[in-house]
């Protein structure tokens, strides 16, 4: 971080006047518990027919279909055409919303459509490259849920693909838009934790639905269903219900638990500490509970390092996740700092300042003469390490959403569709969801060899 985030020059900064700076209401009440509540402003406007913003689903699953009720949310869109390899699903998107939309199984109809401007991707990971290249080149805007690509040597052609089509491509870690996120990032951008040393990450959960154990209808066969355009590129199997509606839990399909929750947290860190992300990772972990024929971890653990940048001194992240936690579950994202901890949530954000101690305890006293310890405390005490500044800025202050607030996935739809309509920039672009992505894949890469791997972040290549 730069010289000038420092403590000292963020007391100095927001003890001018309490309105200073955004960030320093909370420096001038000691060991209080003190809430902000965070704001937003949307741009409304009435969308004539011409004007509206048609799109299409391309994976009509759990997650297209929550994507596309608060892609409806914004104003001035419509979806038009639902695609998706299950017969039921097609039937669901009709129930949802209307008779009158197109339904397909086969994708490449939905992108042959003039009447669709953009496209939301949610489809199983292997085939987030295919169709997303595929709808740029087809001229439509593309909003494709992460992780981008399954695969490290897939994003550059996503990269290339959006640039020369000069078409929208948002990638879906939704989190990424949240006034958590955007109150985080200049949080730390004015000091508020010092230099960042620590990154905890944790999700743990205790169901059968939370570790991917999803609900298969009773009429899917290989009628309903089109397996084998399923398969795509993977390798050719029989038959399966298990690999079709639970794909998270094969290697063939999916990223397991780092491409479908530590590339959300990379997302965040990524954004709020303006980093490439991590060159080295170290993963382990294993298949505890859930023996269900799934090749993928249920717990996992990974070590990341992150070099020194103009942005962040270098750190360590710790990414866990328990997917059977007796616990109960519960998640936590934390910031920790040489001056502080920040804990981010997509609707609020809690910065605690603790006084750092400087001077002996009885402690580390004990083993000397009464004397001594004597001798020792006025040594110390003539330093004056023990500060008025120090103290000024201990306490905990949590921002927080409004509770009338539309919340982080509403949010990061109209930056893409905001995006679409003002020709202007998202903020989870290609290179951004390839950067978070590729982090999250150094685990499974890591796991696999049972070795640490290096990686270049500029770049965003395997060493």
């Amino acid at each position: 971080m730069n010289k000038k985030n420092t403590r000292r020059s963020f007391i100095k900064r927001a003890s001018l006047t309490s309105a200073a700076i955004s960030t320093s209401p909370f420096l001038l009440a000691a060991a209080t518990n003190k809430i902000q509540i965070l704001n937003r402003n949307y741009s409304f406007e009435h969308y004539s027919n011409n004007a509206q913003i048609n799109i299409a689903l391309i994976g009509t699953g759990i997650q297209g279909i929550y994507d596309t009720q608060s892609a409806l949310q914004v104003d001035g869109v419509k979806i038009v055409a639902a695609c998706d390899l299950y017969t039921g699903r097609l039937e669901r998107a009709k129930e949802l919303w209307g008779q009158n939309i197109f339904v397909t199984r086969d994708y490449r109809e939905i992108l042959n459509r003039k009447d669709i401007d953009a496209v939301l991707i949610a489809t199983p990971d292997h085939w987030h490259q295919t169709i997303t290249v595929a709808a740029l080149k087809a001229g439509k805007h593309v909003y494709c849920e992460k992780p981008m690509v399954q695969n490290f040597n897939e994003g550059q052609e996503i990269i290339k693909a959006q640039k020369s089509s000069g078409k929208i491509c948002q990638i879906g870690s939704q989190g990424m838009s949240s006034l958590g996120n955007e109150k985080a990032k200049e949080l730390y951008e004015d000091g508020a934790i010092g230099d960042i040393v620590m990154l905890d990450m944790y999700n743990d959960r205790y169901s059968s639905e939370g570790a991917w154990q999803y609900p298969i209808p009773t009429d899917a066969d290989a009628e309903t269903v089109d397996f084998d355009t399923f398969l795509g590129s993977a390798p050719k199997v029989a038959y399966d219900n298990n690999r079709f509606f639970r794909w998270r839990n094969y290697q063939d399909y999916g990223t397991g638990v780092a491409g479908d929750l530590f590339v959300h947290a990379f997302s965040t860190l990524n954004y709020v500490i303006s980093s490439d992300g991590p060159n080295r990772a170290l993963a382990t972990g294993g298949l505890r509970y859930w023996k269900d024929g799934r090749d993928v971890p249920d717990v996992s653990i990974t070590l990341y390092d992150y070099p020194k940048t103009e942005t962040h001194a270098p750190f360590n992240a710790a990414f866990r996740i328990n997917f059977i936690a007796g616990s109960g579950g519960g998640g936590g994202f934390k910031l920790i700092g040489t001056e502080g901890e920040m804990e981010i949530g997509q609707n609020s954000v809690t910065v605690k300042r603790s006084k750092l101690g400087m001077e002996p305890s009885g402690y580390s006293l004990i083993s000397f003469t009464e004397d001594m310890q004597a001798q020792i405390k006025k040594e110390y005490a003539s330093k004056k390490l023990d500060t008025r500044s120090s103290n000024l800025a201990t306490g905990t202050t949590t921002w927080q959403a409004p509770r009338d607030y539309k919340g982080a996935h509403y949010d990061h739809f109209y930056n893409f569709f905001t995006s679409i309509r003002t020709n202007g920039k998202v903020i989870q672009d290609p290179k951004f969801g390839l950067r978070a992505a590729g982090a999250a894949l150094l685990a499974n890469e890591s796991y696999s060899r049972k070795q640490p791997v290096d990686w270049n972040p500029t770049e965003m290549k395997l060493l």
